[in-house]
């Protein structure tokens, strides 16, 4: 390697270190779950999005093995090519009439979703309101545009703040097409988007709406349809984001909105027009999942119960968890040293909550995100509480305040 990039990289890794951000991924070594195997040690895993335990359904699992016995392991072409099997357009249907809209395209990812769709419907006539807190592939997606999009001049919103909203629209009549963009449930905080309050602005100021819905799909609306469907908002979001790898259990992302926004970004949409096809397996069980969570409503009952009561018990044993509303329960520690500390702790006891430190979160905002699913049993939820009782007991309450 050439010295002067590997003395650069070293460089960067012992500032990360020095300054506690320094992160070494865990090795999964069992199918993902409640309680798994990483490292070679049992835990309780609280840092997985698996929210309604997909991952590793039987139905999903056998129509992914049909499904290579069928179509093999790969399309062998990006989609426009010849990379589009009767599967991927049968998934795009079901999605498009889970989610309400005329038209769904799939993407490879959620990230590569906002990346090919956003810079493909705004130009440099254009400007981008964002809430503060949106999702880092929301923040490069706008970046990859040529819209106006700063902070510093003025285009992004006070977390969920309506009334900044509200002036930011008054101010940019001028521009040709405005979208606002926000999360609908944000990743780190756990907290909902006003959408009916955004949607009534958008309205009013003649501006369009994006919502992404990573942490919504499966999670809120009817079936886990989404924040539009759980605020009743059907045809008032223009586009909506939704990924195929958290509540759905496999892997994806896909933008659902008008057939006219969807011809557009089969010709447009960037990692759409050169990334290979998902392998027909990948289709097939995301059918199988959609069918799950469409006829089956055990699994959200059970996410949302154990949600509940995970909530409730940290609350009840004094720990903050940021007045988040779903899932996404994050525990405010502050310190980023102390939240790797917590985290390193909780390990040896047995539990597995990630630390996020910035940037993920601003300096000094550090905390644990935890997730309970509907993988998870009563007795996980347990053990993991009072893992978390006792580690706090060994750093001091001064480490989460």
């Amino acid at each position: 390697m050439n010295a002067t990039l590997q003395n650069w990289l070293t460089g960067q890794i012992e500032t990360l270190k020095a300054e506690n951000l320094y992160k070494v991924p865990k090795i999964l070594e069992t199918p993902a779950g409640g309680r798994v195997r990483m490292n070679g040690k049992e835990v309780v895993n609280l840092s997985s999005n698996n929210y309604l335990g997909l991952a590793n359904h039987p139905k999903v699992r056998e129509a992914a093995l049909r499904a290579i016995d069928q179509w093999g392991v790969g399309a062998g072409a990006v989609r426009w090519i010849g990379g589009t099997m009767s599967v991927h357009e049968e998934l795009e249907n079901r999605l498009a009439k889970f989610k309400h809209t005329e038209a769904v395209l799939v993407f490879t990812g959620g990230f590569t979703a906002n990346s090919g769709c956003i810079p493909a419907v705004l130009s440099n006539e254009d400007v981008v309101i964002s809430d503060e807190l949106n999702h880092a592939s929301i923040i490069d997606g706008v970046r990859l545009s040529s819209a106006k999009y700063k902070k510093s001049e003025g285009y992004v919103y006070a977390h969920k703040d309506m009334e900044q909203l509200e002036s930011i629209l008054r101010a940019t009549q001028s521009f040709a097409k405005r979208m606002i963009i926000t999360d609908g449930v944000f990743s780190m905080d756990g907290d909902i988007a006003p959408l009916p309050d955004i949607a009534a602005l958008a309205e009013q100021y003649d501006a369009f709406v994006m919502v992404d819905d990573a942490h919504a799909s499966g999670v809120l609306g009817k079936n886990g349809a989404g924040t539009a469907s759980h605020f009743n908002l059907y045809g008032r979001v223009d586009i909506q984001l939704g990924t195929l790898s958290k509540a759905l259990g496999v892997i994806g992302g896909y933008i659902a909105g008008s057939a006219a926004l969807k011809d557009w970004l089969i010709n447009r949409g960037r990692p759409y027009l050169f990334s290979t096809a998902h392998p027909p397996m990948v289709a097939a069980a995301l059918i199988a999942a959609l069918d799950v969570m469409e006829n089956d409503p055990t699994p959200m009952e059970r996410l949302w119960a154990n949600t509940r009561w995970w909530k409730e018990n940290l609350a009840a044993q004094g720990f903050d968890t940021m007045g988040s509303e779903t899932p996404i329960t994050p525990v405010y520690v502050g310190d980023e040293a102390a939240a790797q500390q917590m985290e390193r702790l909780l390990w040896e006891e047995g539990v597995y909550a990630l630390s996020i430190v910035y940037p993920t979160v601003g300096r000094g905002k550090a905390r644990l995100r935890t997730m309970p699913s509907a993988a998870h049993t009563q007795e996980d939820l347990e053990f993991a509480l009072q893992a978390f009782v006792r580690v706090r007991e060994k750093l001091g309450t001064s480490a989460l305040a």
